[in-house]
């Protein structure tokens, strides 16, 4: 078994192998967690304080998507949504789960309303967190984070962009997603994604406006009032248009609410949750 708490186990996903996370059971609906697009990403690094608590309650399974983390990433693959969702799909194939709670971060928002809108029986409820996905022009902090190159002071910048709290930007946190951006690999995919000009990876992960109206899903909207990266404005938009959507916005919070609220958002997923739970008991 690895030492390195961010490689999981290893799921064939068509024809490339993904490594993914497999935490707790319970008889509920597992939740399927979709981690952001920053350097040095992976499932682990995202959703680390998320996965112990909601696996006290139901199975949890957190992937890195292809181009992220340690996943395979083969020769010549696209890097797109077309891709990722079926990734996800695939995934969900391969584990034998018939329906999931999606929870999606930033570009995992994006991801997850695209499965949901393209396959809806999939999906039993959606929690979208500081996502993307409905147009916006790029902010500052995003062209920052997809143009990152490998340096330290690079990467202690774009930590700063992330977190509204400076004391959980520290020099330890720097160096680590640091490292794991300079990993064999990692830079390569990173770079090749999102090039410049980048307002038109924006536009491609966005689902039309149509088509998010139309999704029937009971959906949980979470964002950070001082979010960076991601404008509060695309959650207020997704809000106006999910016909079954809650909005939840943490004042003194930036891109990562997961980490700087992390046990009211852990409580806020998990009755979200609990509550489909109980009606469909």
């Amino acid at each position: 078994m690895s030492q390195n708490p961010e490689i999981g186990k290893s799921v064939r996903t068509g024809s490339f192998n993904t490594n993914v996370h497999d935490a707790g059971s319970g008889s509920g609906v597992p939740a399927l967690l979709i981690h952001g697009s920053g350097p040095g990403v992976s499932a682990w690094a995202n959703w680390r304080l998320v996965i112990p608590a909601l696996a006290r309650d139901r199975r949890v399974i957190a992937p890195d998507m292809v181009g992220f983390g340690y996943t395979d990433r083969p020769e010549g693959i696209q890097y797109n949504m077309d891709t990722w969702v079926r990734q996800a799909l695939d995934l969900m194939d391969a584990l034998g789960l018939e329906q999931v709670d999606l929870v999606g971060n930033s570009f995992g928002g994006a991801l997850a309303l695209a499965l949901t809108i393209r396959a809806p029986k999939r999906v039993r409820r959606l929690v979208l967190m500081g996502s993307v996905g409905v147009p916006f022009p790029i902010t500052q902090g995003l062209d920052a984070v997809w143009g990152y190159q490998p340096s330290l002071d690079n990467m202690r910048s774009i930590m700063d962009y992330f977190a509204w709290d400076r004391a959980l930007v520290n020099d330890e946190l720097a160096k680590l997603r640091y490292e794991a951006s300079i990993r064999p690999g990692f830079q390569e995919s990173f770079s090749a994604m999102f090039p410049a000009p980048r307002q038109r990876w924006v536009d491609a992960m966005q689902s039309s406006e149509a088509d998010i109206r139309a999704l029937p899903h009971e959906t949980l909207i979470v964002h950070g009032r001082e979010d960076k990266v991601i404008p509060l404005a695309t959650s207020l938009t997704l809000a106006e248009w999910i016909q079954n959507a809650q909005l939840h916005v943490f004042g003194h919070c930036g891109h990562w609410t997961q980490i700087e609220h992390n046990a009211r958002f852990n409580r806020l997923v998990g009755d979200f949750f609990a509550e489909a739970d109980q009606q469909s008991a």
